[in-house]
């Protein structure tokens, strides 16, 4: 991943300029990267881009659970179904 270095922050930095490094974040909708001990730990980013990346999880787990259900309907024989009445009266 290539990341411009202007987009990342040492921790002792953000630790010193938190208040306003969350304000640019907000009004400038960039990305920034923290690093401790020059490697990458984590990342900020604007509310509007977590909101669209919950977003597109929620879309691909749908899309995985969409996919198992699949795959088990394509094995699925109805001869072999239990009725809930039965269940119950067990």
């Amino acid at each position: 991943m290539l990341v411009e270095t202007s987009q990342m922050m040492p921790i002792t930095k953000l630790q010193k300029s938190l208040t306003q490094t969350v304000r640019n974040i907000s009004e400038n909708k960039e990305t920034v990267f923290i690093l401790k001990n020059n490697a990458m730990e984590a990342v900020m980013i604007p509310f509007e881009k977590y909101e669209y990346l919950s977003t597109l999880e929620n879309i691909f787990e749908r899309m995985e659970i969409s996919e198992t259900v699949k795959n088990r309907m394509k094995n699925y024989d109805a001869s072999k179904s239990v009725s809930w009445d039965s269940i119950r009266e067990e």
